[in-house]
């Protein structure tokens, strides 16, 4: 037997084996919007080339809505392709990054054929640039009946429709099979929807049957049937073994399929607006940079969108703000993006990647925002000026709520006292909240204090009121934290004093004993008393105006004016609040039984012995060395961070606001705004909008109607319930123009909060994809929630070959 079979040795299996070809996967970054950049197809490997092919199908052409094509000399005329178009043929895709155009149905089914047919390569590798002969190069393109464009296209017909594979025809399932194979698959989308609504984790440790710990998806799965006895019948052990669609690839694809349908609506309504983008940083749960990107726009015939990009320390998050149909400010979020690094280059070419996959153009953009960082908002090389030198038209605004966040770490800061006082702050913080134990004791005070107030009608009940709370520590970069420390010290002054009095009692440590005695000491004190009020009050001011810029429907005309009028109230402030804090002080010692100095007596200055000679008044101290210098530096501080209210395009946007019958309208200013954006308003716009302005000011100012409209939200929302956005096309631009413009990145802070809800600790190892999905479905959960079943399980379907084919059913 030997001489017919060769003995094989154990190292020649092992060997044979490792030579086996590893299985390969298909990555999201296979998968690349312009047309210019992708491999061929047929280099894809034979695995995954008609995963290829659905994944570029499921997205369409690439047809860029609104760029701007560069126009270069063809002939005697300079000539750029033409979105038109678009609308023409509609296997037509451009290029951004060579200017060109391709095919997108002969770039994934083109047969092999004679090289010197017309379009072979040009319309597939080489790209098409030949824009004076264009259309008749795009006719000749798709030939007869029988060309390569056309019999690619068959092919792509008949790819798209699995029912007529090889592989359904033998196959074949019954009706029944069909109809259960759909509740199985829906009752599937059921518990995803649910899941991520929720922000709850799918998988578990261990998934097989026996386990008690298989994850939320087949733990509420499981319930389902148990609820469902039609949903029983067509689950688990009564499904063939092979179309279980319980496994963690299936779960992936649904979540999938619910985002591609959400993100569909998204781009729907951004359609060809304009936008701007908006920049933050954060970090996620592994330690991963990323940056977000929000979209803010003005839907209506001529609608803007503004884009909110922000950087999670290696991801790029994005938001849409949008004004809708009937003139409300909306923002949608688009989705995450990994990135190398934070340097401008790194996110620019991130933004355009993300940019290229949803059809949106740097060339659209009309704003930009960042939270300060040098990378983004950098004069020469930041994100902003890199931008800037592609789009003239993308003006920056640094966001509002960080500047703000400036003025206050500035203040908190600005003299020794004031700094010395928060410097005890926090190590009263950190003393009371050092242990659990000093924490309960903490929280038991106050407790009894409040309900000893209630009994003796001191203070009453209500919704909301005298919640259980405890103290917060200040942060820098925490907008309305120093303010929520002040409030909660100021709230639970009894019961700190408690606890710190237990330490220096009870401590078997002689420094915590020392360290509690003296905030005891220091805490009794006028000079602490004096400037908790004062900051409470100084803070109380900026901190409503941080909740102000923080709203979604904020528009820079609004927040502009509220800078105005926070800046006014200060400065009365510090003309004539001295006294009133003063009295106010006096009042609050006199109650807790700590000295009042005599204002003329006198003391030593600051960092000065007594025996200098150099003695001030108390009254100088506090209203002088205090007071004013506090104010002072605050006003100061504001005029420095928003001075982009006194810039120019501001000045002109201003001119839009309703408030006061228009009082501020200026007729030359706004047909100056017209010129900045001069891209959005040709010479022969200008011309009507001169006449149109005068039409238009008469009209509000004569109208019952507006009378009462104090802000251009408001009155941007007025314009359409009036039509009267039809009758001011060109006015109306202007508003959406001010209202897309970015004041604060607060979408995406809360995009960052969704993000720590999703992708915690226990499942910091989250793909980038994978996040992505259940970040897009959990914030834009109301938009999810109203997609019919139907629409997500066909896009389910294509996304892959199924055992069993879906009957496609009406909405």
């Amino acid at each position: 037997m030997e001489k017919y079979y060769k003995p094989t040795s154990r190292s020649s299996e092992t060997e044979s084996s490792s030579q086996k070809k590893a299985r390969v996967e298909l990555s999201p970054s296979d998968i690349i919007a312009d047309p210019g950049l992708r491999k061929p197809i047929d280099e894809y490997d034979n695995e995954i080339r008609d995963q290829v092919r659905r994944a570029y199908l499921l997205n369409g052409p690439t047809q860029q809505i609104g760029h701007t094509f560069p126009r270069k000399k063809q002939g005697d005329h300079f000539r750029s392709f033409q979105e038109s178009w678009f609308k023409k043929f509609d296997w037509l895709e451009y290029s951004v990054e060579n200017d060109s155009a391709y095919c997108f149905y002969c770039y994934l089914f083109k047969q092999p054929v004679r090289t010197d047919k017309f379009g072979y390569e040009i319309f597939t590798r080489q790209g098409f640039n030949n824009w004076r002969k264009a259309l008749d190069a795009f006719k000749e393109h798709v030939g007869g009946v029988n060309s390569c464009h056309n019999n690619a296209r068959r092919h792509c017909q008949d790819f798209k429709n699995q029912r007529q594979s090889v592989s359904h025809v033998f196959t074949s399932h019954s009706k029944e099979a069909e109809i259960a194979y759909r509740v199985r698959l829906t009752s599937i989308l059921h518990v995803t929807r649910f899941l991520l609504l929720q922000a709850l984790a799918f998988r578990g440790h261990n998934e097989t049957s026996s386990s008690s710990n298989r994850g939320n998806f087949l733990e509420l799965l499981s319930w389902y049937k148990e609820k469902n006895p039609e949903v029983a019948k067509v689950l688990y052990e009564n499904a063939p073994g092979n179309n279980q669609m319980t496994s963690p690839l299936t779960q992936k694809e649904m979540v999938k399929a619910c985002a591609q349908e959400t993100s569909l609506v998204i781009l729907d309504e951004l359609g060809d607006k304009l936008f701007s983008v908006l920049v933050d940083e954060s970090r996620d749960a592994s330690i991963k940079e990323q940056m977000a990107v929000v979209v803010r726009l003005v839907t209506n015939t001529s609608s803007l969108i503004t884009i909110i990009v922000s950087n999670i320390l290696n991801f790029i998050v994005v938001v849409c703000r949008f004004v809708n149909q009937t003139g409300h400010v909306i923002e949608r979020f688009l989705g995450i993006e990994h990135v190398s690094d934070t340097t401008a280059s790194s996110l620019k070419v991130a933004l355009e990647g993300l940019f290229a996959r949803h059809g949106l153009s740097i060339s659209r953009l009309r704003g930009q925002g960042y939270d300060g960082a040098s990378n983004m908002r950098g004069e020469f090389n930041g994100l902003q000026r890199r931008i800037l030198n592609e789009n003239p038209y993308a003006f920056y605004i640094h966001c509002f709520a960080h500047q703000l966040q400036l003025v206050v770490v500035v203040v908190a800061k600005c003299s020794s006292y004031v700094a010395d006082f928060f410097n005890y702050t926090t190590l009263i913080v950190n003393t009371v909240g050092a242990s659990c134990k000093r924490r309960d004791q903490l929280l038991q005070d106050h407790h009894d204090k409040i309900v000893m107030k209630l009994e003796s009608g001191d203070i009453f009940t209500g919704r909301g009121k005298n919640q259980e709370t405890s103290l917060a520590r200040p942060g820098d970069t925490r907008w309305g934290s120093h303010h929520t420390t002040l409030v909660r010290l100021f709230t639970m002054w009894d019961s700190v004093l408690k606890v710190l009095e237990n330490v220096s009692d009870d401590a078997t440590n002689q420094t915590q004993k020392t360290t509690a005695a003296g905030l005891i000491e220091k805490m009794e004190s006028f000079e602490f008393a004096f400037i908790m009020h004062l900051m409470l009050k100084v803070l109380g001011c900026t901190n409503e105006l941080s909740r102000a810029l923080q709203r979604k429907d904020q528009n820079i005309v609004q927040a502009v004016n509220l800078i105005v009028v926070t800046k006014q109230n200060l400065q009365h402030m510090r003309d004539n609040g001295y006294d009133e804090l003063l009295e106010e002080v006096k009042g609050f010692c006199m109650k807790m039984e700590i000295p009042v100095p005599n204002m003329d007596d006198k003391i030593p200055a600051r960092g000065r012995s007594r025996r200098d000679g150099q003695m001030v008044k108390y009254s100088h101290r506090y209203h002088v060395d205090i007071f004013l210098v506090v104010l002072d530096s605050l006003l100061f501080e504001m005029n420095e961070q928003f001075s982009e209210a006194s810039t120019n395009l501001l000045k002109c946007i201003a001119c839009l606001d309703p408030k006061d019958s228009f009082s501020k309208f200026d007729h030359d200013k706004l047909l100056e705004l017209a010129s900045i954006y001069s891209v959005d308003f040709s010479p022969f716009d200008c011309t009507f909008l001169r006449s149109e302005l005068g039409t238009f000011i008469s009209d509000v100012r004569n109208s019952t109607e507006f009378s009462a409209c104090h802000d251009l939200a408001t009155f941007a929302i007025l314009m359409v319930q009036t039509e009267r956005h039809l009758c001011y096309p060109l006015v109306y631009r202007l508003i959406e123009l001010a209202l897309i413009l970015p004041v604060a990145t607060t979408t995406v802070e809360r995009a960052f909060s969704a993000m720590k809800i999703i992708k915690t600790e226990l499942r910091n190892k989250m793909a980038d994809e994978w996040m992505n999905d259940n970040m897009i479905c959990y914030i834009e959960r109301e938009i999810f929630a109203a997609i019919h079943d139907e629409r997500i399980l066909q896009r389910f379907q294509n996304m892959k070959t199924r055992k069993i084919q879906l009957s496609q059913i009406s909405n």
